[in-house]
């Protein structure tokens, strides 16, 4: 029941993301986005989070999330999704897509 319940939070902040209610981007944070180790980096500075505030909200040690900005460890799905819905964000904004 509660994965059914982050679906549905996922694809209502994903349906607000496409329709504009989230917060753009200006061009230096862009730059900043682009710049960063990791979006996941840059949102949670964007957000005004520190490590150890995300890792606690989400459930994990500041180390183990510093090792997933760094690209050192993946984390599950249902972590990305707690992680997205600590940050107010869908999870694709979260993931690096290689470019």
């Amino acid at each position: 029941m509660e994965a059914l319940r982050e679906s549905l939070e996922h694809a209502q902040a994903l349906g607000g993301f496409r329709a504009g209610q989230l917060p753009g981007l200006t061009p230096d944070e862009a730059r900043a986005l682009v710049g960063a180790v990791s979006p996941l980096a840059f949102w949670r500075r964007y957000r005004k989070q520190t490590q150890a505030v995300l890792a606690a909200s989400v459930g994990v040690t500041q180390n183990y999330l510093s090792d997933i900005e760094n690209g050192k460890r993946g984390g599950d799905v249902t972590l990305w999704l707690r992680i997205a819905r600590a940050l107010e964000l869908p999870i694709e904004s979260l993931v690096d897509d290689g470019d």
